[in-house]
């Protein structure tokens, strides 16, 4: 694989960031949208829930340090829009708005338009201003307005080596937080073991799989609500555009079909990693990840993801990382 030159390097990173961006504020909108909805069927005194979604976007400590206790009001205001929060919907939408202004020659009209369209949805709307009910709607319509992005750019975008750099980060991205919100739900928000089994225990369940929008499509595999086929379906299943082993072909079909190197082979660090990262979650059975333990596995899984993105900024966007530093040491782009 020869060296990408200043120019390809540059579109590259704008474009594989573009997609986790975009992709990273959508699946916030999504989880706080289930966790308002969910808090209408559990106890009043379950605040659990709230602080799960702190866990689930690694930023605990932060978040205890500048907010105490995790409420509804909190949580909303730090994930959705805190502007010193790299990981909010507003730094995520604002630095994909940038990302796309950096390469509006090789995307298309209409996704230069919906990006900031997305960009004017969350700049303009006053966090005050939703407290009165108005939540639940404006988390549809950012997931809309991502998921409007996500169509225009696969139907108005030539699916060529800048469409595969998109695709890509939008796929890592999504295995990434698939594995997080499943590890947090199962490990933190399930108060108790008597609650194995019950209604209580269903919601929790059911919740894990709206997270992703995988509630019908799970119904309609597998029918009645249970523990480990929720497992095996958001971690094994081949079809659902969720699902982490479906998110990881997804992304190593775009890198070999960045490299040109053919299916099965390597030439890069990258690919490497995400073969091996593939093979595991093609022969790994979801008996056996609750047997050994389902948060060893989802964590050794986030850790081999990372190492496959640092091995992609090695290998392709090297001729940027010394001018990114500086903003990544800050927190502008997080792991």
């Amino acid at each position: 694989m020869s060296s990408p030159n200043p120019l390809l390097s540059r579109v590259a990173d704008s474009l594989y960031w573009m997609g986790r961006y975009i992709e990273r504020a959508d699946n916030v909108a999504r989880f706080i949208g289930v966790n308002l909805q969910m808090s209408l069927d559990l106890p009043a005194e379950n605040a659990g829930q709230w602080q799960a979604l702190i866990d689930t976007s690694g930023d605990h400590r932060v978040f205890r340090e500048r907010y105490g206790a995790a409420t509804a009001e909190r949580v909303i205001q730090f994930l959705v829009f805190d502007r010193e929060n790299p990981n909010s919907i507003v730094i995520c939408v604002n630095a994909a708005r940038e990302n796309a202004r950096s390469v509006r020659d090789t995307i298309s009209s209409e996704m230069w338009e919906q990006v900031n369209n997305l960009y004017l949805l969350i700049n303009s709307t006053q966090p005050g201003s939703l407290m009165g009910g108005g939540l639940p709607e404006f988390f549809h319509q950012v997931r809309l307005e991502s998921h409007l992005f996500q169509g225009l750019a696969d139907g108005t975008m030539s699916h060529n080596e800048a469409w595969n750099f998109l695709q890509l980060g939008t796929a890592l991205e999504r295995a990434d937080k698939t594995t997080r919100i499943l590890d947090v739900k199962y490990f933190l928000l399930l108060p108790s073991l008597n609650d194995l089994g019950t209604p209580y225990d269903d919601i929790q369940w059911s919740a894990v799989l709206k997270s992703v929008s995988g509630f019908e499509m799970y119904r309609k595999r597998y029918g009645r609500i249970a523990p480990d086929r929720v497992v095996e379906f958001l971690l094994m299943d081949r079809e659902f555009p969720r699902a982490v082993h479906h998110s990881i072909n997804s992304a190593d079909e775009c890198l070999h079909a960045i490299t040109g190197t053919p299916a099965g082979g390597f030439s890069c660090a990258s690919e490497q990693r995400l073969g091996l990262l593939r093979s595991e979650l093609h022969y790994t059975r979801s008996d056996s990840i609750l047997a050994t333990g389902l948060h060893e596995f989802l964590d050794s899984l986030q850790m081999k993801m990372n190492r496959v993105d640092t091995a992609i900024t090695e290998d392709f966007f090297a001729m940027r990382h010394d001018a990114h530093a500086a903003a990544e040491s800050a927190g502008s782009r997080l792991r």
